[in-house]
């Protein structure tokens, strides 16, 4: 989503849609360790060739180089989903590490102690650390159709772009499987080796899940599913209009509970939000929640109107990866889970 949109209502509100603006939980810890190379620890490495490289990305941008670059920063969805592709990158910014240290949902199976952590939360980018990695390409991910870079800060981008080129990945009103073969292309040009049998296993371990998805949601058309997010003050419920997640469950058949547009418009379409006192305005079956960390859990929701949801008091609430790891082997069970959700699920809305 773009800073220039999301601008118009609070921040604390951002966190809500999927892939909107994670407040990040209170984090200020950033690593200092240089970047290791990938090698047996990043699956399917595999050396990048020498020569030129290009890469045209989805804001029509094409970056040239003369080699494949080795000194990648990237955000750290986008690192993740790059290293699961055998693709190490040297630096990262965004919601990297928790509080007690551990690697947050969004660094995936990367070690993070083997990255330089630039920024743990919204706008903080250590430009100085940055330029002493020597950066050859810079990589995230767009929400919106200015190309705006998630996770830079936008009063340092300039700075920023100065140091080097950049590529985007949109993850915006476009289905799943659209960045994700994008995320496929890019970490092939840049050395991955998409023919591990892990790499290719996982394709066809997607493809399997999104048919089992799509089965469920045929079979149980009357479950309703919503997508939403927590916060102190407020509850989120997300719309399916611009959420690459959303989007392709809901080209699968799942039936998803949908804000009005009038609900949606002061936050530019991706959500609505709620009192706690009014959590209830909208009956679902399955209620899928965001798991980024800037988000409360639903175990620690101590609000009675929550608890009071009958999917809730039915046990059928499951996770949500409102900013998914763009690599075939984390966006898998996220077809898993809510096929199994939607096929144990009893009507209760």
């Amino acid at each position: 989503m773009s800073n220039a949109r999301t601008a118009r209502f609070s921040r604390r509100g951002l966190l809500a849609a999927g892939g909107a603006l994670g407040l990040g939980a209170a984090l200020a810890a950033c690593g200092d360790g240089d970047a290791k190379s990938g090698g047996s620890d990043a699956p399917g490495s595999a050396e990048p060739e020498s020569g030129p490289w290009s890469f045209e990305d989805d804001r029509g941008t094409t970056v040239k180089l003369d080699k494949v670059p080795a000194n990648i920063v990237a955000f750290t969805g986008v690192a993740a989903a790059l290293y699961d592709y055998g693709v190490q990158v040297k630096g990262v910014f965004g919601p990297t590490r928790t509080k007690d240290g551990k690697a947050d949902v969004q660094a995936g199976d990367m070690d993070v102690s083997k990255v330089t952590v630039l920024g743990n939360v919204w706008d903080q980018f250590n430009v100085e650390k940055y330029a002493t990695l020597a950066p050859e390409v810079l990589v995230s991910t767009t929400f919106d159709d200015a190309g705006t870079l998630w996770y830079v800060p936008e009063a340092s981008k300039d700075k920023i772009a100065k140091l080097a080129p950049s590529v985007a990945i949109s993850v915006y009103d476009r289905q799943l499987t659209a960045p994700l073969e994008r995320m496929w292309e890019l970490a092939g040009s840049l050395g991955g080796d998409m023919k591990a049998a892990a790499v290719v296993d996982a394709k066809k371990r997607f493809e399997v899940a999104s048919e089992r998805l799509r089965k469920a949601a045929k079979a149980h058309p009357d479950i309703k599913v919503m997508a939403g997010s927590a916060s102190p003050e407020l509850f989120y419920v997300s719309g399916t209009d611009l959420s690459a997640d959303l989007e392709y469950f809901k080209a699968l058949g799942v039936n998803f509970v949908e804000p009005t547009e009038e609900a949606k418009k002061p936050t530019g379409g991706w959500f609505e939000s709620l009192s706690w006192e009014n959590v209830d305005k909208h009956q679902a079956d399955v209620i899928i929640m965001d798991d980024r960390s800037s988000a409360i859990q639903p175990a620690d929701i101590a609000e009675a109107t929550w608890k009071k949801l009958p999917a809730v008091k039915a046990g059928q609430v499951i996770a949500r990866s409102a900013e998914p790891i763009l690599s075939y082997d984390k966006c898998t069970p996220l077809l898993d889970n809510l096929a199994e959700a939607i096929e144990k699920a009893k009507k209760v809305s």
